[in-house]
């Protein structure tokens, strides 16, 4: 067996681990390219940056592992939705509290995600369909309680998350959330159930497993993640804008995919997906620093995303040749 053959081998085995590589080598060449990007003074700013793209992309995960093509393009509108019911409907009327806002945040993105699962699941719509039916009422929603002019706001907690608590980086506690809530998850059925699901839902449903609320499941959680990123989002540019759903929503698939996540489900992970959006985001530094335009970056990541397919074929071709 050829080095390149054993290489191959290994990286079908860990498809996250193209994107680990990926990353580390973007982030050796930003720091190359501007040292004080490693420094740990920037940590908080970085990570905080950061969090809303990494959760994003998170939350796009575990729909397209449940398979059948499925994928949630609401992910975008859902949390600039939360973002803006923040700062235009929560905080002005004196709801800042943390123990206030988050649960309601959070059973806002729940229930958009359950019941495009619904939708997929029960009502047998196609994945595509059914959330870019979801996408459009959310982004109309949210433009219309954006209002005539960007709703602003800000309180002690927000800040804190886009900076630090203490020692810690504020981000630290938006990115782990979801992986935290996966490993508790990991505990118990439901992932072994998803991964079946999402590889095979026919063998899945004749091994007595309910694919339908597996489906459901698996688009409310990812509405769940789509409401942590929109904290994220709010506490990061104190803002309410509707226009950044889409731009979520390409780079959160395209970091789904350059992390290793099969598009047709049923294997892949969330750690590969935050490795994914790493990547995204390192490349999006780099092309600040050496001032490319900004004109570019759709170019760029859609070029990414066709790389990322194309290499996560030929990794799964080489997983079932070794298996």
């Amino acid at each position: 067996m050829t080095t390149l053959t054993a290489f191959r081998g290994f990286l079908g085995k860990r498809p996250y681990a193209f994107a680990g590589l990926l990353t580390l080598t973007l982030f050796l060449v930003d720091v190359a390219v501007q040292p004080a990007f490693a420094a740990f003074s920037n940590w908080a700013t970085v990570l905080a940056s950061f969090a809303p793209l990494a959760v994003a992309a998170m939350a796009s995960t575990p729909a397209i592992l449940s398979g059948g093509g499925g994928i949630d393009i609401s992910i975008g509108p859902a949390l600039t939705l939360v973002n803006i019911v923040i700062v235009a409907d929560l905080l002005p009327h004196g709801l800042s509290s943390p123990m206030v806002v988050i649960p309601i945040c959070l059973a806002i993105g729940t229930a958009i995600g359950a019941v495009n699962g619904f939708m997929v699941a029960v009502l047998r719509f196609q994945p595509v369909v059914a959330t870019l039916c979801a996408n459009i009422i959310i982004s109309g929603l949210a433009t219309q309680l954006q209002g005539d002019s960007v709703p602003a706001g800000s309180t002690g907690w927000t800040k804190d998350l886009a900076g630090s608590f203490g020692p810690v980086p504020g981000a630290v506690l938006t990115i782990g959330a979801p992986l935290l809530i996966w490993l508790l998850l990991a505990r118990t059925p439901f992932i072994k159930a998803l991964y079946a699901v999402g590889g095979d839902d026919a063998t899945a449903f004749s091994a007595g497993v309910n694919v339908p609320m597996v489906r459901i499941a698996a688009y409310a959680l990812g509405g769940l993640f789509a409401a942590i990123a929109g904290i994220a989002l709010m506490s990061l540019i104190n803002e309410g804008s509707a226009s950044m759903a889409t731009q979520y929503t390409l780079l959160a698939i395209a970091s789904v995919a350059l992390g290793g996540t099969a598009l047709s489900g049923g294997r892949g992970s969330l750690l590969g997906s935050l490795l994914g959006a790493g990547s995204i985001y390192l490349i999006d530094n780099l092309l600040n620093e050496v001032h490319v335009s900004t004109l570019w970056s759709t170019a760029i990541y859609g070029a990414m995303l066709v790389f990322a397919v194309v290499v996560g074929a030929v990794l799964t071709d080489t997983r079932r040749r070794v298996a």
